[in-house]
């Protein structure tokens, strides 16, 4: 909580709210404010967040769009707007406590799961949307409570292919990586994997497994299931086959299909090999759309301004 308050105030104003947390007893009822000078206010701003980022990193992000300091990219993030301690009980087991939640400048909680409220299995369900709140940042832009916290502009995220699920699984990204790094004994900062060593892989593949089955296979299981169940499938089995075959025939092309994404994945991968995490996340960075945008964004002043005024 307090490591979220001093970046924030990296940016804002000394004396400008933060946070505040409210509970059902006075004393969780407290207000944080940036206490000391900031490095930069006027610096073009921009802040990326996903499904996983939670706690203080939503109030980072969140403090910053309530008070029209950035603008927000990515994915909503997850909603954990709950402040909670914890208590020592017997046999070296503890009890976390809920004590508060938290609030940021606007007034809003960004808390997502609603526990006062259970499905009759126990489960905890998200607020619904049409339970949201509006509020107001400080150039009344609208903005919700109740669902983390929803970006100025978002990017979309593509699940990812059942191809390169295996690949994962199998460790085939990993193995090829290894074995990259044991023949080839540098690379550029800059590496970016090429059509020749994007080919190099699919021979790599070769005589390896790994099994998968495609979103169209697991549809037309599915189809073949029910048709039996309603006494369609004898009718069309000869259909079926020929089609089931055709998808076997196609499906040897889905490596190439799926090119792009093999390439961001190896890229990073071959990068950790010669330079470490801090390679993995260079070599994401290639291919980062979030980080895309916000280069994007940053270079268009009007449309930066535009978005935090509201127009």
């Amino acid at each position: 909580l307090n490591e979220s308050v001093n970046i924030v105030n990296l940016f804002v104003n000394e004396g400008e709210e933060v946070v505040s947390t409210k509970g059902k007893i006075k004393s969780w009822e407290k207000q944080y404010f940036a206490k000391y000078k900031p490095i930069e206010t006027q610096l073009p701003l921009v802040v990326l967040i996903n499904s996983a980022s939670a706690s203080a990193s939503e109030i980072v992000a969140g403090a910053l769009q309530d008070l029209d300091r950035a603008v927000i990219i990515g994915e909503r993030s997850y909603g954990k707007g709950l402040v909670q301690q914890t208590r020592k009980l017997a046999y070296n087991a503890q009890l976390k406590l809920t004590v508060a939640k938290y609030y940021i400048p606007s007034g809003r909680c960004i808390q997502a799961l609603d526990y006062s409220n259970r499905n009759d299995d126990g489960s905890v369900g998200k607020i619904a949307d049409s339970l949201m709140t509006p509020f107001k940042t400080r150039n009344g832009r609208t903005v919700y409570d109740g669902g983390g916290i929803q970006p100025d502009i978002i990017i979309e995220k593509n699940n990812l292919e059942n191809i390169i699920v295996s690949l994962f699984k199998e460790q085939l990204f990993f193995d090829y990586a290894t074995e990259f790094k044991f023949k080839t004994d540098s690379i550029s900062k800059d590496f970016i994997l090429s059509d020749n060593q994007f080919n190099d892989f699919i021979g790599y593949l070769s005589d390896k497994e790994y099994a998968y089955k495609t979103k169209t296979e697991e549809a037309l299981e599915n189809l073949k299931e029910k048709a039996k169940k309603e006494d369609y499938f004898n009718q069309f089995q000869t259909e079926y086959r020929l089609l089931s075959d055709k998808l076997i025939e196609h499906k040897k092309d889905d490596l190439f299909k799926n090119k792009e994404k093999i390439t961001e994945v190896l890229t990073a991968e071959i990068m950790s090999r010669y330079y470490y995490q801090s390679g993995r996340i260079r070599g994401g960075l290639n291919f980062d759309s979030d980080v895309e945008k916000a280069l994007q964004i940053l270079k268009n002043s009007n449309e930066y301004n535009s978005i935090l005024a509201n127009e």
